[in-house]
This record gives C-alpha cells, structure tokens and sequence, in this order.
C-alpha cells in the first residue's frame, strides 16, 4: 500500500500505535494529527497534553511507567510550588514545563499552534510530521451532576469521580483544520485513516466534532478508515472511556464504541477476547481483524501497527477490485 497514513492520535494509547507506525513506515508516509479538546492553561502556561504525550513518545522521550510526560523526570518545582501554597493538583515535571514556556511565549508572539508544535517536535528529534487538528481553540466540556466542568477539572483535578451526563466540544464548530489535517484530506493518494485506540469521547470525539474533519470521513469515496478499538474485554485499557461508556448508558465494548463512530469507519482492529462480537461488526458491513491488540512494548506496537496497516491494505485492495461504496 502506497501513499501516506494518517494517524488520529490522542493520550496514552494514540501515543503508542503512532509510535509503531513510525516505526514501520517513511517518515514522509506518516503523517499524525492531534487532539487539542484538552489543552487548557494553568499556572499562566500553556498547556497541551495530548500533543505533548505523543510528540514525547515519538521523540523517545516519554515516561514509559506512567505512559505520560518525560522519562527521568523531577519534581522541584511542584514540591516548592505545594510548599507555598500553590495549585498543585495538576503535576508538571521541571523538564516538561521548559516546553510549555517555550509554547506560551511562541503563541504569544502570534505564532500558530501548529507552527510552535511542528517547531518543538522537530527539535525533539520527531522524524515524522505531527500537528494538532486545528490551530483554533477547541476545548472539551464535561456535563456532570456536579454542573459542567473543564475537562483538566474533570479528569484530573476531580480524577473523573463525578458521574458524565454528556459532553461536548466548545469552539469545535468554527475550528479549521491544521495545515497538516487539511493537507491529508486534500490528498487524492493517501492510503488510508487510522483511528488509534484513544479514548473516543475524549480524544478523537473532538476532531469529530470538527464539521469538515466529520464531512470528509462521511463521504463515500475516501480512503479505507481503519479503527483500533479501545476497548478490549469490557474494559479501557487505560483512561476513563469504560466508566464514561457506563455513565451514558452504552454498551462498554467495541459495538459502543463502533456506535460513536457510525460510518466513519470501515474496518475495526479487536482484540481476540472480543472474538465473539465479530458477526455484530461485521453485520454493519465494517470489515474485522482480530488480533491481540494490547501494546506491552514496542515490540507489540510495531507488529499491532503492521498488522493495521495491512488491514488497511487489504480492504483498499477490496475496493479496488469492487469500488462500489
């Protein structure tokens, strides 16, 4: 399969298949787009968290315990921060926070945030092309019993207790896509779509929201979309996606997540213990590739990222052979 791949990516997850599928294809093939709903800023800095696990994580950079910010991490600055009183509920190692100035003052200085982010991958060592899916704010709100929340508040601060009554995508409506994600769309040889198994109402549920992103992955003719699920045995591999799933009253497995996504999607990657709702997929006319879908190391995110890429190929061979859609 010829032409470039583009990665949907948010969180820890996203973060790991778009490293896998770096390592298994050009750095000019790859192209990863970013979800920005969580981005927020705190202590005067700006902060995007999805952008900054993913582009750490390409960079080699990442912390694998945690999954999260920078490997060989300190804590100084919070430790000091908490000794005088400050607000402390939201942890910023001393390496990380030297990325987070550098992006306030570049976006200060009226550059975009594709631009600063394009900037700092590339000086991390970051090979292929990343850029969050729009320049423009887009910031996730979480609907609660508690009222609504800002989603650092909700999933942090509040470590996602309050019960999720719905949610949705401030600004998302106006937003333009990046350079990058525009780019892609536009591009008559790219390959295919790879929905990486992020949280789908977090990560990828506000690049849906965005009207052109959404228009695009509903046309008939576009390359094959292929979805990791998230999703494997009833429960998240990590993050709150079961517990959000639970609270909105949906089915906690991939047919919820499938739900979420709609005919967006044209192929989905299990987990071999959800075998069994195969037939349920695949009566939806969504193609299904069963596999052992959990990244351990990066051994297991080079092959699940190979293994989706040749389901990617495979069914763009089928529509080749009959391009009816």
């Amino acid at each position: 399969m010829n032409g470039r791949i583009l990665a949907l990516a948010g969180g820890v997850g996203g973060a790991r298949l778009a490293h896998g599928l770096a390592h298994r294809l050009p750095a000019e093939r790859l192209a990863v787009v970013v979800n920005t709903g969580d981005d927020f800023e705190h202590l005067g800095l700006a902060i995007s968290p999805d952008i900054d696990t993913v582009v750490y994580t390409l960079a080699g950079l990442a912390d694998r315990a945690r999954g999260w910010g920078r490997a060989e991490e300190t804590w100084h600055f919070m430790q000091t921060l908490r000794e005088l009183g400050g607000d402390d509920w939201f942890n910023l190692g001393d390496r990380d926070l030297a990325l987070h100035v550098l992006r306030g003052e570049c976006l200060r200085r009226g550059q975009t945030l594709e631009a600063v982010t394009v900037l700092l991958a590339a000086r991390m060592g970051v090979s292929v092309a990343v850029a969050p899916m729009s320049s423009h704010p887009v910031r996730t709100r979480i609907a609660t019993a508690a009222g609504e929340l800002a989603f650092q508040d909700y999933f942090v601060r509040l470590r996602c207790e309050p019960s999720v009554q719905a949610i949705r995508y401030e600004g998302a409506q106006a937003a333009q896509p990046s350079a990058l994600l525009a780019d892609c769309m536009a591009d008559s040889a790219l390959a295919a779509v790879i929905v990486c198994p992020s949280n789908p109402w977090l990560s990828i549920g506000p690049m849906l929201a965005m009207p052109c992103l959404d228009a695009w992955l509903k046309q008939a003719v576009r390359p094959p979309v292929v979805a990791v699920s998230p999703i494997i045995a009833g429960a998240a591999v990590k993050g709150p996606a079961a517990r959000i799933m639970a609270d909105l009253g949906l089915a906690v497995s991939v047919l919820g997540v499938a739900d979420f996504y709609g005919n967006r999607v044209d192929g989905w990657v299990i987990d071999a213990a959800d075998a069994a709702l195969a037939p349920a997929l695949r009566s939806r006319g969504q193609a299904v590739f069963i596999t052992d879908a959990l990244m351990r190391d990066e051994a297991d995110r080079a092959r699940l990222a190979a293994e989706v890429l040749d389901f990617a190929g495979s069914i763009a061979a089928r529509r080749a052979f009959d391009p009816r859609p």
